[in-house]
């Protein structure tokens, strides 16, 4: 076989005995540091050769870094650190950013040849191979630093690439455990422990190999890079224990201090912990570590008592020549022994050096290791009164492809890229709806429950707030404790999901809408060209039908009879009434002129998707007034497009992604489009500012600073209920009711207030900030035509046949219901009435027919003539029961009485049984009608 296709296990296993190892270890080192040794051995030459051709280019990929989320002070333009991501808690540092003794601990301990030798310790590297191969149970150390380098480098690019596993079967379909989740073949962590036994623990064969290859790599970096590039990118780079990396971590970690201010005993114990760095950390309870194996050891002396087999010497040492006492000695080692022992190592290779002094050597030696931790802020469970706003932009970075092809390759760069994700969020309105939801909505834990009291399910609320001409999200509230730990997810205080956001940002699958889905409805009326002030009958009655050009008309085949909130009766009223009142049948009216898919078509364009990303749906009555589960976070986006003047802008939650060295990143793409005219929204903001003013039913929402506000309440039954809001600048949608569950809200109190009111206070306090922070004008006029109170000429149809006049009516623009028999002249059956009668009226009125009963006869006008004769005029025109009415005296000197009219008054068609009365005039009233008795009558 060629030496090129020679392997560096195969050359290493064929040499036999000891002596060879040794010798071709001294050897190979030789001849690549010292080209000038004469080479003889045949093995040796294929030692060479092989080592030769071994890879010698090393990338050296970027370092995995934690991304961090940034929230910016608007007022001073400066970002604050919210919270970091991270599977490595690593931030390199320069070299001068670190002080000089962190440098001689290393040095000292490690390699302290460093500076003299070009990549390799001639001495301890032939140690080491020479150790493994009397048969230890790992590799030898004694690597230098530039292979110590090499080494997490390549466990870096090992880790990288590690991923989850699954099984498959035959077929190459992943198996399934029997709950339905995919079954793991090989787990990440256990990849990535793979990786770490692979670069440090190989034996035999593979442990030369691996050596070899550090030492062709180091030789290759240090012909590349200067010692201080090696030295700094070592420490950058190295473990210190659990997912502490690199120097500057590690100072924070265990001593809340930084790299450039680390004392001499501080250095010595980082500095020994790099050689096991998992057995010699300090920042476990109790001074309890973790092995390589998993297993727990201890690390700390129990109440003083030394660790019999710890190598204290050189404390004992201090004693003996009385630099320090027995006291001081028991209390240096009153802690974590082991770690201890290393530093004091550490120590006394420094001091041999002459890199401290020995003053220096006894103070660090007397300090008892006292760590300070301080753990990376990582996790939105960490970004305190924001945790849910976190979520949020976390959900973003793991779901857009803006950050990646596939959902690992998003996770991978969340937690190891380096981002720097600057968010919209605004401290100052997400401090404030924070506290606010803090002081009116309970989390579960106090929710009253008792006999009088239902239990309101889950309960749950939340606000969200949008700058309405960007789409920039600038605030996220929650009532409940931000966990994503699944061992709480049956405890209703705590939760993970953003319940502000949909399936795909917040895994929330929304709420029903209720009224404040009317802003749909009103938005197509004005669309096609309909007035706000145009007069409806919204009247509590059935609705037989609505149009539906998508999915097919709806009819009411059951007669279902859908109520106002609170019982209310409804009304005739228009637009702009049922607006403020909110009234169910009013804009089931309107809805009944329109089509139900275009009103689901204004919801889609106004962004608005169930919580499932499906488009709404609308297929009956209900869906006008909100049964689609939508989320807080689109409904605040809608009203903020009507207060954009029609322009709607996708919500955003980032403003700027840099990478780890401040480069501009591609972020998610977000537009602003215009969707609704600019008067049809400027029209439905007048008809929605009435929502707010007083007697609407949002006015306890009003935040009474002057600021033009629009809005609309909404209400599902009596588990959910919405305010949303917005003034020209920022739009709020409040949300509170049942997560899931069923509870009567609208029946249990927190704090003397009904949950179903408490929307009230949270969005105007919360608008009240936004206002403050934003300062709004007003909203453009409405337009003229579309505000404008129409009236038409509505026909006769008295005498017409029921269907002819239905017809009539109809196509004249009105809409008819049919009313009750009434007492007519006109033939029976056709129409004998109609309500309201002919004349102007508004357009788009609803005009009630009669049938006729045929029993109606017209009371004949009898005025002016003698009592007598206008009762029996009316006798002979079929009125059976006529009777005297009111008499009014006159001074004409008249002797008769005479009619004035009667009641019903003349031309009014009754039935023939009604009761007439006469009203008449008489000189004398009390005379028994103002008759006397004449000559002959006695």
């Amino acid at each position: 076989m060629p030496d090129t296709k020679r392997t560096a296990t195969g050359v290493l296993g064929g040499l036999a005995g000891l002596v060879g190892l040794s010798a071709a270890a001294g050897v190979l080192i030789a001849a690549t540091v010292t080209p000038a040794v004469a080479i003889t051995s045949t093995a040796a030459e294929r030692a060479i050769t092989m080592f030769d051709n071994l890879p010698s280019v090393l990338e050296l990929d970027k370092l995995m870094l934690p991304s961090n989320f940034y929230a910016t002070d608007p007022t001073t333009g400066q970002p604050t650190l919210m919270t970091q991501f991270l599977e490595q808690d690593r931030a390199p540092v320069g070299f001068d950013q670190i002080n000089p003794v962190m440098y001689d601990a290393l040095l000292s301990s490690e390699d302290p040849r460093y500076y003299q030798h070009g990549g390799i310790d001639l001495i301890g590297t032939a140690r080491a191979l020479l150790s493994n191969a009397k048969g230890g149970a790992e590799t030898q150390g004694a690597s230098s630093i530039s292979q110590q380098y090499v080494k997490n480098v390549l466990i870096q690019k090992c880790e990288q690439g590690a991923k989850t596993e699954y099984e498959v079967d035959k077929d190459g379909n992943v198996v399934l455990n029997e709950d339905g989740s995919q079954k793991v073949k090989i787990s990440r962590d256990d990849a990535l422990r793979k990786c770490w036994t692979d670069a440090t623990t190989a034996k035999g064969a593979e442990g030369y190999t691996r050596k070899l290859q550090e030492m062709r790599y180091a030789i290759s970096l240090e012909q590349k890079y200067s010692k201080n590039d090696i030295l700094l990118g070592y420490l950058n780079i190295t473990n210190f224990g659990g997912v502490t990396y690199g120097i500057e971590s590690a100072a924070r970690q265990y001593f809340s201090t930084t790299a450039a201010n680390l004392t001499v005993a501080q250095a010595a114990t980082l500095a020994g912990m790099v050689q096991n760095p998992n057995n010699y950390r300090i920042d476990k309870p109790e001074g309890s570590i973790w092995s390589n194996d998993g297993t727990t050891s201890f690390n700390k002396a129990p109440d003083g008592v030394i660790d019999e087999g710890a190598n204290l010497v050189a404390l004992d040492n201090l004693v003996t020549s009385g630099e320090i006492t027995e006291e001081q000695k028991f209390a240096a080692a009153d802690g974590y022994t082991s770690t201890k022992v290393r530093q004091l190592y550490v120590l006394s290779r420094m001091l041999d050096d002459g890199k401290i002094t020995h003053e220096q050597y006894v103070e660090a030696a007397v300090w008892p290791i006292t760590p300070a931790v301080t753990p990376p802020k990582t996790g939105c469970q960490n970004s305190v009164g924001s945790e849910y706003f976190c979520q949020y932009v976390k959900d973003v970075i793991l779901n857009d492809p803006a950050f990646g092809d596939t959902p690992e390759a998003r996770q991978e760069l969340l937690a190891r890229g380096g981002l720097n994700v600057y968010t919209t969020m605004d401290p100052r309105v997400q401090a404030s709806a924070q506290s606010v939801m803090t002081q009116y909505a309970p989390s579960a834990a106090d929710m009253p429950i008792g006999r009088t009291v239902p239990s309101p399910g889950r309960f749950g609320a939340t606000s969200v707030s949008i700058e309405a001409t960007t789409g920039r999200i600038l605030a996220i509230s929650q009532n409940t404790k931000f966990s994503e730990d699944a061992s709480v997810s049956s405890d209703p205080n705590y939760s993970s999901l953003v319940f502000a956001g949909d399936a795909t940002y917040g895994n929330s699958r929304g709420f029903p809408a209720g009224s404040t889905f009317k802003l749909f409805t009103l938005v197509d009326w004005l669309e096609k060209g309909h007035s706000v002030n145009e007069t409806l009958n919204g009247t509590l009655h059935v609705f037989k039908k609505m149009k539906n050009s998508c999915e097919g008309d709806w009819y009411n085949t059951s007669n279902d009879l859908i109520k106002n909130f609170g019982g209310n009766k409804g009304r005739m009223g228009t637009p702009m009434q049922f607006t403020a009142s909110s009234l169910n049948t009013g804009f089931f009216a309107m809805a009944e002129k329109l089509d139900l898919c275009d009103i689901k078509n204004v919801a889609t364009r106004m962004g608005v998707t169930q919580g499932n990303g499906k488009e709404v749906s609308m297929t009956n009555l209900n869906s006008i007034i909100g049964t689609n589960f939508v989320s807080p976070m689109a409904m605040a986006e809608a009203y903020a497009t009507i207060a954009n003047n029609g322009m709607y802008c996708q919500p955003q939650a980032i403003d700027r992604v840099t990478d780890s060295e401040g480069v501009d990143l591609p972020k998610p793409t977000r537009t602003c489009s215009q969707v609704i005219a600019p008067n049809v929204a400027a029209t439905a903001a007048y008809a929605l500012q009435g929502v707010l003013a007083s007697g609407g039913s949002g006015s306890a929402a009003n935040p009474g600073d002057r600021t033009p506000t629009l809005g609309k309440t909404g209400t599902h039954e009596e588990i959910t209920t919405w305010m949303v809001q917005s003034s020209t600048r920022v739009s709020t949608a409040t949300w509170v009711g049942n997560v899931d569950g069923g509870g009567d809200i609208t029946k249990t109190r927190y704090n003397g207030t009904m949950l179903n009111q408490i929307r009230f206070p949270i969005s105007k306090a919360i608008q009240r900030t936004v206002d403050a922070a934003y300062p709004a004008g007003a909203f453009a006029a409405p337009d003229n035509e579309l505000t404008k109170v129409q009236t038409v000429q509505l026909p006769s149809v008295l005498g017409m046949t029921m269907d002819a006049a239905k017809a009539t009516l109809e196509e004249a623009g009105f809409t008819v219901e049919i009313g009750p028999e009434a007492d007519s002249n006109q033939p029976a059956g056709s129409v004998g009435a109609q309500n309201p009668g002919a004349g102007e009226v508004a357009g788009g009125s609803t005009v009630t027919i009669n049938p006729s009963n045929g029993a109606g006869i017209s009371v004949p006008d009898v005025s002016g003539r003698t009592l007598d004769d206008a009762k029996r005029t009316l006798r002979q025109a079929g009125f059976g029961n006529v009777s005297d009415g009111t008499c009014t005296p006159t001074n004409d000197g008249s002797k008769d009485a005479k009619a004035k009219g009667t009641n019903p008054a003349a031309g009014t068609v009754v039935n023939r049984n009604a009761s007439i009365t006469v009203d008449y005039t008489a000189s004398d009233c009390n005379g028994g009608g103002g008759r006397t008795n004449g000559p002959g009558n006695g």
